[in-house]
């Protein structure tokens, strides 16, 4: 059981403040050695640049986010978004890393009907998973808590993440185990084990819930040890299916993105230490 940070990824967005040469030289000084990608910077420097450059560096890519919003019922729509997460796959591959996270989509305007959306994803994972795994890309199902139902997923649970990759190879579709957007659920202990026993966390995520939250309620989320997640207990649980892969902060926070950069990866490092390492 490691301790210490060497399973300790920073994903982009927690400081996205920082350009990558500039996350680069930050997780350098902070002796991180692995981080989360997401498509928009990664394609404004340049998707073989930017792999040659984490290469270089020495970093591992633990994911690439994101593809997804796979909910669209207008046939044109849904074309789009399957040329998208087909690009989105193989950028993922471009930065050389085996994950690609999938945030599913709301409910279209107009329509209310959860279980049809739902439906629609698993239609889209029928064409992209094994396009994906052509690539070298698995494909990492990220349930949102369920404000985000309506507008951007409505997978809520990982019970529900979980009936939607189950029927696929776990070598092309899995979960994301995200303890900000899972930590309420009840349930989660046993889906975890359930996941786990499956083989299909593909990545697991770490913020805080943090209460009021903010007009804007996608950058809520808390560094570690600001709210109310037992961190520790989920890595527990995790951990007991015997994963064995890199834990990825990801926070949006629009405190943290007005500070120093390479502050903030210090910062991380030290939280993830006090509130996320397991005693040996």
């Amino acid at each position: 059981m490691s301790t210490g940070l060497s399973r300790l990824s920073i994903n982009q967005e927690t400081v996205r403040q920082l350009s990558l040469p500039e996350l680069v030289e930050g997780c350098a000084k902070a002796g991180i050695g692995q981080v989360g990608l997401w498509r928009a910077p990664v394609q404004e420097y340049g998707v073989e640049h930017a792999g040659r450059l984490m290469k270089d560096a020495g970093l591992t890519v633990t994911s690439l986010c994101r593809g997804g919003f796979l909910t669209a019922s207008d046939p044109a729509e849904r074309a789009r978004a399957l040329d998208d997460n087909r690009a989105a796959v193989d950028e993922a591959a471009g930065v050389d890393t085996d994950t690609l996270v999938l945030v599913s989509g709301g409910l279209p305007a107009g329509e209310k009907d959860l279980h049809a959306a739902r439906e629609r994803i698993a239609d889209a994972l029928a064409e992209l998973a094994p396009y994906a795994y052509e690539r070298g890309v698995r494909l990492a199902i990220e349930p949102l808590h369920p404000m985000f139902a309506s507008d951007r997923c409505v997978v809520s649970t990982l019970s529900q993440a979980l009936d939607l990759a189950e029927r696929f190879p776990a070598e092309q579709v899995g979960v994301v185990v995200d303890a900000y957007h899972l930590w309420w659920d009840d349930q989660v202990a046993a889906q975890i084990a359930r996941a786990g026993a499956g083989g299909r966390i593909h990545s697991f995520q770490l913020a805080d819930w943090i209460t009021p939250l903010p007009a804007g309620v996608l950058v809520g989320r808390g560094q570690l040890g600001d709210g109310c997640v037992d961190f520790r207990a989920m890595r527990r649980q995790v951990e007991a299916t015997g994963f064995d892969g890199p834990i990825e902060v990801e926070i949006f926070n629009e405190g943290l993105w007005a500070r120093d950069g390479a502050e903030v990866i210090a910062e991380v490092a030290a939280r993830y230490l006090e509130h996320a390492c397991l005693p040996t």
